[in-house]
């Protein structure tokens, strides 16, 4: 029988959570497993804080000729070394840009055709006031 050591994925849509496992490797990822050897919650800030192991188990199942993923792998190592890197910062806010003002030549088109659209409402309204009269 094929040993692997890997993850299977729980949590919700878009919150990913995993549980580090030993399980046949003809099984599927969510199957039964042998045994649960640690977590990795990836939603995490702090990067030390991530990942769960019992490094014990690890090496017992390693010895006895289990094989990590390579995702599992490169957290074992991680783990080993302590190394797990800096949280990168977000970059700073600003503030929007404010939006540019129209220039006065598209303001000054703008009121005379509103002028002229003013002038044509103007004049069927008096025109049609007058035939009122006249009749």
């Amino acid at each position: 029988m094929a040993v692997r050591i890997r993850m299977k994925r729980l949590g919700r849509r878009h919150r990913p959570f995993y549980r580090i496992c030993v399980i046949d490797q003809r099984k599927q990822r969510n199957g039964k497993s042998i045994e649960d050897i640690g977590t990795y919650d990836p939603m995490i800030r702090d990067k030390s804080q991530r990942v769960s192991l019992n490094m014990e188990r690890v090496d017992y199942w390693v010895s006895v000729g289990a094989q990590p993923s390579e995702n599992v792998q490169a957290l074992i190592k991680k783990v080993k070394l302590n190394k797990f890197g800096a949280v990168k910062t977000p970059p700073p806010l600003t503030a929007p840009k404010p939006l540019p003002e129209p220039e006065p030549e598209v303001a000054a088109e703008a009121e005379s055709t509103e002028s002229a659209a003013e002038g044509a409402e103007e004049a069927p309204a008096e025109a049609a006031a007058e035939e009122t009269a006249a009749e």
